[in-house]
């Protein structure tokens, strides 16, 4: 056996990459080595990209990576590779995008074939190892691209150098439409139409929370004053909250439901899913004050707590959606298993509220879920069902558990962070708040390089350099941090992360950031763009940082990047509003950026001020506490603003407007209410 020879997964630390370890297919991580493999062997490039909680991605790994005669194929024609998604989002982003340009619906497994150049000529998701679903034989897949790509180089370069030209950011032509309030108005209460008006979430299936897009039509719904939208928020909440996309008996939302009806989830567990549907259930819960949604994030919170905090503080990235080889086993139940279980009069009750059949509602078993009477019962009833799920969790706490990435991402963390810290002011929960400083604070002393952030962390710090996602979202988390605790070091962290993604990250020629760092050497193409993905774009997520943080410093220049970002995107926003939900999100942070001062004098506290504000939904405020001693930059909208009657004096400030000053707590929610909603609305 040459050195080139055999799996070289053995020393890596992603657990992905490590399921893969002991396959016979001589799998390479992603790096310059086994590029220099396939230029000095001749040999095209298998990339395979997925992750660790990825149901088809172990289908297909059990198929054929595991099969030797097809390991002998694919080691005989290909340079193979594998790299965890996770790990890498700017390798699955260049090449998911190329697979798109090729006319392919994307997904994972990511099946994609490269020159030795790293440049990809064609490609697809999940391969079956024999033909079924439509889909040809992967082996049959092998033999004819590898054919391709000796026989007939012209054609696979003429297709390389097309996709590679493609794969390169440009500017964006075409009209673009101001993203003033009348736009926004106007095109949210159009995006009602997209809201199935029964279940909530989008039309059709699949159904996947979509935070961002309705996390817009709350913003929307409050700065517009529409209910309409604030009931399509309500309505979704409420059904995810109740279906089976929701682990009853465990707490925590799983990635997305395959029906229509929020029922059958893909039931892995992502840390971003949750953290941003805890962000926007806390919002909607400062407005409606649901029971079902306090016990929701409550609930979710706990999951969050007892399974998903790795040594050190760190949150882990996922669980599985399989155990024992098997899509949701550790989460089902038969009929006979709960009835004996509970007692008689108990089962009765259980299997009514949470639709327990002896037929299941789920290939023969049974997802608990509540979605055929989706209002909470009495508190006497709801205390009873508590103690019955608890039953079942004891229960279920035997079983073989899914697997567990236990690998830490800033990028998922800081959004998790950021939930944390806002929902632990909402719900006075100082514990939660202490979590997500001990989260911080993982990120910021062991995922640190000097001033630069490295992306992941397991068994020590990765390889993998920081995306801007990841300063974007950890930026966000400082600043919520700034705002639960007052401490003036978690903004001038944020100033400071700020600063690297400007050096390392900006376009002055496009006008926004790169996905990966100006020194990120092993990759063919620097994406960039504003569209939505499963988690927050960082463009859209740094106007909402960068409108925060003229907010926190009087600082203008923080302004003026924010707009420049937002013009240079007008015109993809213009094309396709939808598809940049985030974004116009960040807009109106942009056109009403939201700060809150409490003027506190000597001896004097801030608490009941703070606590009044649990009762209003300002997504993104800044609330800043000024004490005796401190003044505020001359450049803030607060600036010379003054204490009233020696006790604490709120001033709230949308855009350029300040309130006139308010000392009692009742008054401030009022206060803040009437000056959030858009004068035009």
């Amino acid at each position: 056996m040459s050195d080139s020879d055999g799996n070289k997964l053995g020393s890596e630390t992603s657990p992905y990459l490590r399921q893969h370890k002991d396959n016979p297919v001589h799998w390479r991580p992603w790096g310059t080595e086994a590029f220099e493999e396939a230029k000095r062997t001749g040999k095209p490039v298998l990339l395979s990209v997925g992750y660790a909680a990825c149901h088809w991605c172990h289908v297909m790994a059990h198929e054929s990576f595991e099969d030797a005669d097809t390991a002998d194929v694919m080691n005989e024609l290909f340079v193979n590779i594998k790299v965890d998604r996770e790990e890498r989002p700017d390798v699955d982003t260049i090449y998911m995008n190329a697979l798109h340009m090729i006319g392919e619906q994307g997904g994972w497994p990511l099946t994609m074939f490269l020159t030795p150049d790293a440049e990809p000529f064609w490609g697809g998701t999940y391969f079956p190892k024999m033909q079924r679903f439509g889909r040809p034989a992967f082996v049959d897949v092998l033999r004819t691209v590898a054919h391709t790509f000796h026989e007939q180089p012209q054609k696979v370069q003429t297709n390389a150098e097309a996709l590679r030209s493609r794969l390169e950011p440009t500017k964006v032509g075409g009209d673009s439409v101001a993203l003033n309030d009348a736009t926004l108005d106007n095109w949210t209460r159009r995006f009602l139409q997209a809201v199935d008006p029964q279940t909530g979430g989008t039309r059709g299936a699949p159904k996947f929370p979509q935070s961002n897009f309705f996390s817009l039509l709350w913003r929307a719904g409050i700065r517009y004053d529409v209910e309409s939208l604030r009931e399509a928020v309500n309505l979704t909440l409420t059904h995810i909250c109740q279906g089976g996309i929701y682990d009853h008996v465990g707490g925590g939302f799983a990635r997305y439901s395959v029906d229509d009806e929020w029922l059958v989830p893909h039931f892995e567990k992502m840390l971003y899913d949750n953290a941003l549907l805890v962000e926007l259930m806390t919002e909607a819960w400062r407005e409606t004050k649901s029971p079902l949604y306090q016990r929701r994030i409550e609930e979710t919170v706990d999951w969050l707590l007892r399974e998903m905090v790795t040594e050190g503080g760190g949150f882990a990235a996922s669980l599985d959606a399989d155990s024992e080889g098997e899509e949701g086993k550790f989460y089902v139940w038969d009929y006979d298993e709960v009835k004996e279980l509970l007692e008689p009069d108990d089962f009765k009750l259980f299997a009514e509220i949470y639709d327990i059949t002896p037929d299941g509602n789920f290939e023969g078993k049974n997802i608990p879920n509540r979605l055929h009477t989706v209002q909470l019962r009495d508190e006497d009833t709801e205390a009873r069902l508590q103690e019955m799920l608890q039953t079942l969790f004891k229960r279920r706490s035997i079983r073989i558990r899914p697997g567990f990435d236990d690998k830490v991402l800033a990028d998922w963390n800081g959004l998790m962070i950021a939930a944390l810290a806002n929902a632990s002011t909402a719900f006075d929960k100082p514990e939660w708040l202490e979590a997500a400083e001990a989260a911080f604070d993982f990120v910021f002393t062991r995922m640190s390089m000097g001033v630069r952030l490295i992306h992941s962390y397991r068994e020590g710090p990765g390889s993998a350099p920081a995306t801007a996602s990841d300063y974007a979202n950890m930026i966000r988390a400082a600043l919520s941090l700034a705002n639960a605790t007052n401490n003036p070091e978690y903004v001038e962290q944020a100033a400071a992360w700020a600063h690297v993604l400007d050096t390392h990250y900006w376009s002055e020629d496009l006008g926004g950031y790169h996905l990966a760092a100006d020194d990120t050497d092993d990759i063919i193409v620097r994406p960039l763009n504003a569209m939505d993905d499963a988690t927050p774009n960082a463009n859209a997520m740094m106007v909402s940082n960068l409108s925060a943080l003229a907010s926190w410093t009087g600082d203008n220049a923080y302004t003026d990047r924010a707009e420049k970002i937002i013009t240079s995107f007008g015109p993809a926003i213009t094309a396709n509003p939808v598809g940049h939900s985030g974004m116009l999100g960040a807009a109106l942070d942009r056109l009403a950026p939201a700060l809150i001062v409490l003027m506190v004098p000597e001896g004097g506290d801030p608490a009941a001020m703070r606590a009044a504000l649990r009762d209003v939904s300002l997504p993104n405020v800044v609330i800043d506490e000024v004490w005796a001693d401190e003044t505020l930059p001359s450049t803030s909208p607060a600036a010379g603003k003054t204490v009233v009657d020696n006790t604490t004096t709120a001033y709230v400030c949308i855009g350029p407007q300040c309130s006139l000053p308010v000392t009692e707590p009742e008054r401030l929610v009022e206060t803040a209410r009437g000056a959030r909603v858009a004068k035009t609305a």
